[in-house]
């Protein structure tokens, strides 16, 4: 029995759960201490700018980050200093272009004296810094994905977020710091992390002179897709907040209001995001050796397998809704918790969808489609976009902007097994027969 449970400790789908669920703890009382020290308007502001800080690290690490996983999955440990030191020099340029678009932009709203949202203001005046700040320990995550070290992974982010939480408190009781000395110190536990991972050389940087411009191109020619997909991805998420900021109606309000049913929703991608880790390098390797039906079962079973586990959770969660909104944003939400509730409801419709349209994209770039990936996306965020700018500008609603949402995944769906079927004959009709296979072998997915 004791080793039975040692084994499945070590096990790669547990040990990614864990570390994403530790993380997603941390970032769960993060955000309900900032609820609680920063009135509705500035939270809306932090909101927007982590929103937007994270929109562009996907497009800075999805250049990178999916290409770099992929190839270490079935490269030996001689090529782990070429392909990690030629994506650390990418990454620098991409951080050099990004310091210069941003602090332009800045300085020409400052000259011009633009009236901008005070979120949009801290991002592009800030993020560069957290850029550089966040560079080491993003940049090292491809190696610890490749190598599924999901352990490692967790302790360089508790390097970051641990201090976080630990700072907010502190900031509750004693320090009562604003919005702007809050931002000082989330730039400053990225940094910590960072050079951390630096002197482990895990992120690439002792390994700079490795890097050759064929490498570099290699990643390139198949990360520009994967960032394509990324940024995709991260705008059928974010378009909603960012919309929702240029609205005369609802504002930074709007957008802290919306943030509290999509941070539940959030957390009940934790599953979600733990088997992707997992499953996509597995599928990546068999894709690479040629075994099309191993990369179809793995497909099958880890995509059924999440959507079976998602549907207890989404009906509790559908059930207890205003409860969970109460408990997550305080007492300065319960004006708003008919509409939240409501918003929350119809993002848990959304959840149940989720696992099956996320990975049919994460088969497309295993199987090294990575193009047809990024048509998906583009068609759902296209469609994202559009309804967001309906729900808001002309409907002025909350809970139109979260229809959208489940209106776009079912499109996702749809293009995603277009595709697949043109390209290794995936059916729809074997994916949760083998979910069910999946929990009554568990055994046999047991790998340390």
């Amino acid at each position: 029995m004791r080793t039975t449970i040692k084994k499945i400790g070590k096990e790669k789908n547990v040990s990614s759960l864990l570390t994403n669920l530790v993380i997603a703890f941390f970032g769960l009382v993060s955000f309900m201490l900032l609820t609680r020290q920063l009135p509705k308007e500035q939270f809306g502001d932090w909101v927007l700018f982590i929103t937007l800080a994270t929109f562009v690290d996907l497009l800075r690490f999805g250049l990178t980050r999916t290409s770099t996983v992929r190839v270490l999955s079935g490269a030996d440990r001689e090529a782990f200093k070429t392909f990690l030191g030629s994506s650390y020099k990418i990454n620098l340029l991409l951080l050099a272009l990004i310091v210069m678009v941003c602090w332009s932009v800045a300085g020409i709203a400052f000259g011009l004296e633009l009236d901008m949202n005070k979120g949009y203001q801290l991002f592009f005046f800030w993020y560069p810094v957290l850029a550089f700040f966040n560079l080491g320990w993003n940049t090292a995550f491809a190696l610890f994905q490749a190598e599924q070290n999901f352990n490692r992974m967790l302790l360089v982010r508790l390097a970051n977020i641990g201090l976080f939480v630990l700072f907010l408190v502190l900031n509750l009781w004693v320090f009562k710091l604003g919005l702007l000395e809050i931002v000082w110190v989330y730039l400053l536990v990225n940094l910590i992390s960072s050079v951390w991972c630096s002197l482990k050389k895990w992120d690439g940087l002792s390994y700079l002179r490795y890097a050759d411009s064929a490498t570099e191109k290699e990643l390139i020619s198949f990360g520009k897709y994967s960032m394509g997909t990324l940024v995709g991805s991260s705008l059928l998420k974010s378009a909603d907040t960012l919309i929702i900021a240029l609205s005369p109606v609802l504002g930074s309000a709007g957008v802290a209001m919306y943030a509290i049913p999509l941070k539940l929703t959030d957390l009940l991608g934790i599953p979600l995001r733990s088997f992707t880790m997992t499953a996509y390098p597995r599928m990546s390797k068999k894709s690479l050796a040629g075994d099309l039906e191993g990369v179809r079962k793995t497909f099958y079973a880890y995509s059924g397998a999440v959507t079976l586990l998602f549907i207890p959770i989404a009906f509790g969660c559908f059930v207890f809704a205003d409860h969970l909104i109460v408990f997550l944003g305080g007492a300065e939400y319960k004006d708003s918790l008919p509409i939240l509730t409501l918003v929350f409801r119809v993002f848990t419709v959304y959840t149940l969808l989720l696992p099956v349209d996320r990975f049919t994209g994460v088969l497309l770039d295993s199987i090294n489609r990575p193009k047809l990936n990024l048509y998906k996306v583009i068609f759902m965020t296209i469609s994202n976009i559009v309804i967001d700018l309906i729900a808001v500008f002309v409907l002025e609603s909350l809970v139109a902007v979260a229809i959208g949402t489940v209106f776009f995944t079912v499109l996702g769906i749809f293009l995603g097994f277009y595709f697949l079927r043109k390209e290794i004959q995936i059916e729809s009709r074997h994916i949760l027969p083998e979910g069910i296979f999946f929990f009554k072998n568990l055994k046999a997915h047991i790998s340390p």
